[in-house]
């Protein structure tokens, strides 16, 4: 089977196991992961596309108005798919869905009233990848690199951090990716702040830069820092610490394990680096897809690693942090967002050396 047939075989075992007569789909991320990786959004910030999926055991319909009908029917080639449009004029009141699943028993992708919330099956679905999601996830992380690699080389101090999230975001659209997510701070904000959002700071010693970036859906995670001048031994210890524990993660994610497990090896991990809280004040990361996280790691997560998966941890610590996305391979996981001339720290975990990014010091 494509593809396509097998994510349509999935979501009809799905009806069955549920005891429901369709499925309603209305998330950017479902409908990117059921189409193969078209798009529904408009703005890039709604979590709800301008079209509705509906699944039943044996139609697939697309409700969206006539000013998206074209274009998804064309560029996004959804009518080679097969499914069937119904298509309402924007300036009438939408009830297409209310009259196709009248009397029907349904499930969404949301908490959707008088439906059953399928929500994490879907995140489920979404985060266990065909090889050709896992081909497309090889380019998008190449990308994302590309990106990264080009912002961190050229920027300079006295430069603002919306400078840099500009530059950022300009590299990252030539690449064909769309910048979902960028963060940036520099010099104290980075001790301040784990979700730092770009302000007009500038830059003085030490930068942090974050990028989430999505394309055919899929959403790649990297972060990199660097620093002018020498780098304080209080920050250079931490970000070996933070190294580390990024090591044991990545090696920890293997076919079968729980994501229970791997965070309680990672919480061993702060602990023997000499920073037993620091786990407390972010989240670590977890299963990657069409959402940055499909499912975010926490303590006793009963989710299993499967092979082919794709991962963003994410470990912190005040002032230092290491990311990148990863895929899980059948002898060992593959790191997609990989910078080749980056400066690393080499970490070996079970006779297994991995590199992980540090911080680029520029003296």
């Amino acid at each position: 089977m494509s593809e396509f047939e097998q994510k349509q075989e999935q979501l009809r075992a799905l009806l069955a196991a549920s005891q429901l007569d369709a499925l309603v789909l209305t998330r950017v991320s479902s409908f990117s992961w059921i189409t193969c990786g078209a798009s529904s959004y408009v703005s890039t910030a709604a979590s709800d596309g301008i079209a509705t999926l509906v699944i039943t055991p044996d139609h697939k319909y697309l409700i969206t108005n006539n000013i998206e009908a074209a274009r998804l029917e064309e560029e996004e080639a959804l009518a080679k798919q097969g499914w069937e449009f119904i298509v309402i004029p924007w300036y009438e009141q939408n009830l297409a869905l209310q009259k196709l699943t009248g009397g029907l028993r349904i499930g969404a992708d949301h908490a959707a009233p008088g439906g059953v919330d399928l929500s994490v099956e879907m995140a489920r679905l979404r985060s266990r990848l065909t090889p050709e999601e896992g081909d497309r996830f090889r380019l998008l992380g190449k990308s994302c690199a590309s990106a990264m690699d080009e912002v961190m080389r050229s920027i300079r101090p006295g430069q603002s951090e919306r400078d840099i999230a500009a530059s950022l975001a300009q590299q990252t659209e030539l690449r064909g990716v769309q910048p979902i997510a960028i963060m940036v701070a520099t010099d104290e904000r980075i001790f301040a702040y784990r979700h730092p959002i770009p302000k007009d700071r500038h830059l003085e010693r030490y930068a942090m830069v974050i990028l989430c970036g999505r394309k055919w859906g899929l959403v790649c995670s990297i972060t990199r820092l660097v620093h002018f001048g020498r780098l304080p031994d209080e920050l250079r210890r931490k970000m070996e610490a933070v190294a580390n524990i990024d090591a044991v993660l990545i090696a920890s994610t293997r076919p079968g394990k729980k994501l229970g497990s791997i965070f309680a090896e990672a919480m061993g991990a702060y602990t023997a680096n000499g920073f037993p809280d620091e786990w407390k004040m972010h989240h670590q990361g977890g299963s990657a897809g069409y959402e940055p996280r499909e499912f975010v790691a926490v303590p006793g997560m009963t989710e299993v690693v499967t092979l082919g998966q794709a991962y963003a941890w994410n470990p912190s610590i005040k002032g230092a942090k290491s990311e990148d996305t990863i895929l899980v391979g059948e002898e060992s996981n593959e790191v997609i967002t990989a910078m080749p001339d980056w400066p690393t720290l080499a970490v070996t975990i079970n006779e297994q050396t991995l590199l992980r990014p540090a911080i680029w010091e520029i003296t």
